[in-house]
This record gives structure tokens, sequence and C-alpha cells, in this order.
């Protein structure tokens, strides 16, 4: 099938800034492609066919952050509506419902028999400290929809924790987790990316320990101290002083983060974990169906990994176009009874 005959692909996005990089590639390559603006755009629930051969989702639950929080929720109704005209969505339905829920994250790593922090979720603030009374302090109480570490806060004691329960705010959907607070290894925590829900490379993130913002492209500093270039971020993003470096996880690790992936079914994303500096016991304690990359990654890891998504995402195209041809050589499309119904990677 030659390039011209391969339906575009569509980009579900929020976020102005994130995805230059990726639209660089797509357009140095004259690859076919739609901007899909979740800030400003409508759908037509009847509708019963979609022009592209694969939508691509790139939102993230910090949208709420600039604004735009309603598209978190859109978000889920646009990707099961679109995944029910048979489109091939890329980190669907399934695993947008655990990009924004935290819980759902714990409930995946406790089904799978992997290491996660304890915790309780709850739906009012003053629930806060009966929720920590059998867990081990510190805790955190983390909004179940984040992104960014927006608005996590550490709690030393139950003192500390009662006197600011009127001030939790536990975010976009009321709800949120009273967690056990693992203080990492010399404030180190590693960061696994996937592409096609296989390895591609890890980082290790050397926090300040004040912070809870460890976005790969917000990372400002090697470990060297010099700067890093980044080009995903707004020309305001925060020099936070992390720093990064490559890594190599044990297999063990790398196997459990691809099963994470699998029951998440995200295809592409990342999978955080770090070690207790207690006891020296890992802990996974977040998943990401969103990825900007590490910055600077040529110098980082030593490759660029918006080429290798743009090489798989020219294949998911041409393979999708093939399962899906125009309508109009085949007849009206058949409707598929939603995101569940679909195949589970997506």
């Amino acid at each position: 099938m030659s390039s011209s005959n391969v339906r575009p692909l569509a980009v579900l996005y929020e976020h102005p800034d994130w995805f230059k990089p990726l639209f660089d590639e797509l357009d140095r390559r004259r690859v076919p492609y739609v901007k899909v603006d979740a800030t400003s755009h409508s759908f037509d629930p009847a509708e019963t066919e979609a022009p592209w051969s694969a939508l691509f989702n790139r939102m993230s639950p910090s949208a709420y952050l600039r604004g735009h929080g309603s598209t978190i929720f859109y978000a889920s109704h646009y990707l099961a509506h679109v995944a029910a005209l048979g489109v091939r969505v890329i980190n669907g339905w399934r695993a947008w419902q655990i990009e924004i829920s935290k819980a759902q994250q714990l409930s995946l790593l406790g089904g799978l028999g992997l290491p996660a922090p304890r915790a309780r979720v709850i739906h009012r603030p003053r629930e806060a400290l009966g929720a920590s009374r059998d867990l081990r302090f510190p805790i955190a109480v983390k909004p179940n929809i984040g992104g960014s570490g927006a608005g996590i806060r550490r709690f030393d004691t139950p003192d500390a924790l009662a006197g600011a329960v009127g001030a939790l705010d536990l975010g976009p959907d009321q709800t949120a987790l009273v967690q056990e607070f693992i203080p990492p290894e010399r404030g180190r925590i590693v960061r696994v990316e996937v592409l096609d829900g296989r390895y591609l490379y890890a980082i290790r993130v050397y926090t300040d320990g004040a912070g809870f913002n460890l976005c790969p492209a917000d990372i400002c500093h090697d470990v060297d101290g010099s700067e890093l270039e980044r080009s995903a971020c707004p020309a305001d993003a925060p020099k936070n002083g992390l720093r990064v470096e490559a890594y190599d996880p044990p297999g063990e690790v790398v196997a459990q983060v691809e099963r994470i992936m699998a029951a998440a079914g995200i295809e592409i994303g990342g999978v955080e974990y770090m070690i207790d500096e207690r006891d020296g016991r890992l802990w996974y304690y977040d998943v990401n169906a969103l990825s900007n990359f590490v910055a600077d990654s040529k110098r980082v890891v030593g490759f660029d990994p918006v080429r290798q998504l743009v090489d798989w995402l020219q294949l998911e195209m041409v393979a999708a176009t093939q399962a899906r041809p125009n309508p109009l050589e085949r007849g009206r499309p058949r409707r598929v009874r939603g995101p569940e119904g679909l195949r589970s990677r997506l």
C-alpha cells in the first residue's frame, strides 16, 4: 500500500507545547495527520464513520491545572465513541481510565501481585485522618486524578494531617489516596518507558525531595550538572533542579513493567518505581499512559525516541488502513459495541 493511500492519523491532545517534537517529525516525513485539540472540539455521537486510520491519544490528567479540566472527562466519552466506530485507537479508553485514576492503578498492581505502597481511597477530606490510622507515617494525600505531581501533600504525623484536613484538595473527581510515603533510596526514582507495550528505555531521576513533579520533559540537568535542552516544554517550564541519567533496570523489572502495561491497555507510556531507603524494597507507584520522553533524549539515552515512535505509528497507520478500507469500497461500516468490545490493545 502506497503512503498516498494511507488514511490520516488523528492526534488527540490538550497541552499546547508538549507534542511539538512529534508534530515536527510527522511534518518532516510528510505523514498525513490531523491535530484534534480537545479544548475546542466537539463530535456527533450519531456519526458512523471517521476519516482516520487511527487516533493517537495524547491527553493528560494535568489538564485541569491549565483550566481544561472538562477535557479530562470529555476525552473518556470521545475515546469510547471513536473506538465504537471501529477506529484503531492507540492508548484508548481503557488506558485513559487507568491514566486518570490512581486508585485504579493500585487495583491493577494489586491484581498482578506487584508491590505498591499501601493506601486507602477517600472521597471527602474529613475521611483522611481515619483512613490513615493503620498506615505507616509519613503519608501522602494524592488527588486521584493527578499529573505533574498536582495536589500531592506529605504529612509526617497524624497531628499534621489533622491540622490540614480542612485545606485538602481532592482534585477534579473529589477522590484521593491516603498513601504511605516511600522515602526513595538516595532520592532516586526510576521511570521505565514502553513503546508498543515493550521496553524502550529507562531513566533514573535524582529528586530534590521538595516536590512531586517528575515530568521527564521538565528535568533540566544531567547528572554532571549540565543543563539539558527541553524542546518539549513551554518556555516558562520550571527549572526544578532534578537530575537524570540513563539506567538499565533489572530484567525482572522490565518484564513486570510490560505486564503492567499489557493489563492496562497502554501501548506507549511509562511506569515509575523506587527503592525504599529504609529496607531496600521495590515499590511501583505510578502508571502513565502519557510520555513526553526525557528532555534532550539523544544526550541522555543515546537515541531519539520520537523517531522510533513515528516509525511505529506509520506501521500502525498502514495496518489500520488495510484493516478498514475506505467505506465507499465496502459499504457502511460495522459498529462495535463499546471500547471493551475491541481488542485488548485499545
